[in-house]
C-alpha cells in the first residue's frame, strides 16, 4: 500500500509540474512569406527552436511559412492586431508606418551587401529604426541580405537607354519603379505568382528580383538575358511587435536580439554564396548573363528622379551612402 501511494504521490507530482511549466511557457507566433526551402524560413526555425533552449523554454516559437497567416501587407498589420508576434518583412511596409526608412530602395543606394551590412551596423539605421519603432510601436532586431536586384529581358540591355519602352513587370512599390520608369520602360504591376506565366505569353517581356529568385522560379526558361543592372541591394527587417517586445525582460530582449542577428547572418551568408555559384550556372544553361554600365543607370536616376518624391530625405541617403 505504502509503495503504491508513493507512486501515485510521485505520478500526481510530475503531472502538476507539467501542468505548471506548460502555463509558464509563452506561445508566440512568427510569420513570413517565403517558402520552407529559402534561408529565410530555415534560419527562422533555427532561432525559434534556439530561443526556446536560451529562454530555457519560457518560449515556444512557431514558425508559420509560405504566407500561411497572411500576405506580407496582413502579416504587418498582424503585429497591431496581435494576430502574428514576430514577422519577417521589406523596409517598404515599414516605410508605410515611416517613410524615411524605405529610402534603402532607392536605386544604387548600396554599393553590394558587405555596404548594406555595414548601415545595418551605422548610426543612420539606428537613427531609422528608432524612427519607425516610434511611429509604429514595432521593433526591428536584425536585417538579414534578400539579394541583389538584377534584370531579365528578352531582348539585351547594356545602357540605360536600351529599356525604352519596354514591357517591365515590376512590384506595386515606388521606390521598385523608379529605375525602370527613369530608363522609359513601360511598367505593370502583375502579382508575383503569375510573372512566368506573363513572361511567357508576352504579357511583359522582362522583369526584376535577385538571381535566387529567378532561378527558384524559373524565370530563366522563359527569358533570353540575364541583365546584371544590381540596382537595389535588398534586405528583410527581423520585426517583433510592440506588444511582445514591451513585455520582455531586458535579459529576454538581449537573447532574442542575439539570436536573430546570428539567424539573419545565417541566412546572408547562404544567399551570398548562392548568388555567386548562380552567374556560372546560368551560363553553363546557356542563358545570356550580361554586365551593364551601373554607372549610366545610376546618373540618369538621379537626373529624373527625385528622393523627396518618396518621402526619403536626402540627408539619410547620403549618410548611407557614405557608410564605410
Amino acid at each position: 500500500m505504502k509503495v503504491r501511494l508513493l507512486m501515485l504521490l510521485g505520478a500526481t507530482a510530475v503531472i502538476l509540474g507539467s501542468a505548471l511549466a506548460a502555463q509558464a511557457q509563452t506561445a508566440l507566433k512568427w510569420a513570413h512569406v517565403y517558402e520552407t526551402s529559402e534561408p529565410f524560413h530555415t534560419e527562422s526555425v533555427w532561432a525559434a527552436e534556439e530561443i526556446g533552449k536560451r529562454t530555457e523554454g519560457r518560449y515556444k516559437v512557431d514558425v508559420f511559412p509560405a504566407s500561411q497567416l497572411g500576405k506580407e501587407a496582413d502579416l504587418n498589420q498582424g503585429l497591431k492586431l496581435g494576430t502574428v508576434d514576430i514577422i519577417i518583412s521589406g523596409s517598404s511596409f515599414a516605410a508605410r508606418e515611416y517613410a524615411p526608412i524605405g529610402v534603402t530602395y532607392f536605386p544604387y543606394t548600396f554599393r553590394d551587401p558587405a555596404h548594406l551590412i555595414a548601415y545595418t551596423r551605422s548610426d543612420v539605421f539606428k537613427r531609422l529604426a528608432a524612427g519607425y519603432e516610434e511611429a509604429s510601436g514595432n521593433h526591428i532586431t536584425a536585417v538579414t541580405y534578400y539579394g541583389t536586384r538584377h534584370t531579365t529581358s528578352n531582348r539585351p540591355i547594356a545602357k540605360c537607354a536600351d529599356m525604352q519602352g519596354l514591357k517591365m513587370r515590376v512590384p506595386d512599390v515606388p521606390a521598385y519603379l523608379a529605375m525602370p520608369r527613369a530608363c522609359g520602360a513601360n511598367t505593370t504591376p502583375i502579382a508575383f505568382a503569375e510573372v512566368y506565366l506573363a513572361l511567357q505569353n508576352g504579357t511583359v517581356e522582362a522583369q526584376e528580383n535577385p538571381l535566387t529568385t529567378i532561378e527558384a522560379k524559373k524565370f530563366f526558361e522563359v527569358q533570353k538575358h540575364i541583365v546584371l543592372t544590381g540596382h537595389i541591394v535588398d534586405h528583410l527587417n527581423t520585426v517583433v511587435s510592440k506588444s511582445l517586445w514591451s513585455q520582455l525582460s531586458d535579459a529576454d530582449k538581449q537573447i532574442f536580439t542575439e539570436v536573430m542577428q546570428e539567424a539573419a547572418e545565417r541566412a546572408t551568408k547562404i544567399i551570398e554564396e548562392r548568388e555567386k555559384a548562380l552567374v556560372s550556372t546560368f551560363k553553363e544553361r546557356g542563358i545570356d548573363v550580361a554586365e551593364v554600365d551601373k554607372a549610366d543607370f545610376e546618373t540618369t536616376v538621379m537626373d529624373k528622379v527625385a528622393l523627396e518624391d518618396f518621402g526619403y530625405k536626402k540627408e539619410d541617403w547620403e549618410a548611407i551612402r557614405a557608410v564605410k
